[in-house]
């Protein structure tokens, strides 16, 4: 019976790692919750770009690294606001791009206008053509990120 035990739970693990690893492949927001410097970003991007057609919405890269205060700032206003996080996800299918000393992604961000802070926005059409480049600093109210002006900006470039 332990034997039994000990291979169900082994199982579940497996799978739910399985599971979890295809679902980040997406680059979504949802479910890649931390800049990752192993992730190969242009094939985001290229998931981005497929997965925004066939839903008709639009892209947003947000670029940052976990060393960030004010990318963890931003994440912090998502989780807390549920119905900014769903309008954004509604709206926008988002990439997150890793930049540290692990990984700049310089290849993949040379092909955009240049970043002057973390965390920046990128807002491309469900074809990948660059709508929008957002410094995230007009975005700041205090020691976070108003989300009045967050919410004000998705839905400025919202495709609806």
């Amino acid at each position: 019976m332990k034997k039994l035990i000990v291979f169900v739970s082994i199982l579940f693990i497996f799978i739910a790692t399985v599971c979890l690893e295809k679902t980040n492949k997406s680059g979504d927001y949802k479910t890649v919750d931390k800049f990752d410097p192993n992730r190969d970003a242009a094939q985001d991007i290229k998931d981005a770009i497929v997965e925004a057609t066939k839903s008709n919405r639009r892209i947003i890269l947000d670029v940052g690294g976990n060393w960030c205060i004010w990318c963890k700032r931003l994440d912090t206003l998502f989780i807390k606001n549920q119905d900014l996080n769903e309008f954004m996800h509604k709206n926008y299918v988002v990439v997150k791009i890793n930049f540290s000393k692990e990984n700049e992604n310089e290849k993949v961000l040379s092909q955009y206008p240049e970043i002057k802070g973390y965390p920046h926005m990128f807002v491309l059409e469900k074809d990948g053509k660059l709508l929008h480049s957002q410094d995230t600093g007009f975005l700041e109210s205090g020691k976070g990120h108003s989300r009045e002006k967050v919410f004000e900006f998705l839905r400025k470039w919202s495709p609806l």
